[in-house]
């Protein structure tokens, strides 16, 4: 199992518990790309998938509804 399947399992089995470090990360690694937004957020775009992505750190996590989206949008790039 390669660190970018590792990195999914462990984010898709407990995405209530996500280092914002391993989240963009894991974006990354599926190809979207990362852009700055207003303070602290940050705006992920993929050119298969049909939206965007606009992640917020609070104290160092990512917040479990966004990597929930995030979950999403990435079953939708595999298909």
């Amino acid at each position: 199992m390669t660190q970018k399947e590792k990195l999914h399992d462990r984010i898709q089995n407990n995405p209530e518990d996500v280092r914002f470090d391993d989240a963009i990360t894991w974006l990354l690694s599926w190809g979207f790309t990362e852009r700055a937004g207003k303070g602290s957020h940050t705006i992920f775009t993929h050119p298969d998938y049909n939206g965007k992505l606009t992640f917020q750190s609070v104290s160092g996590m990512a917040k479990a509804y966004q990597i929930k989206q995030a979950l999403k949008a990435i079953m939708e790039i595999r298909k």
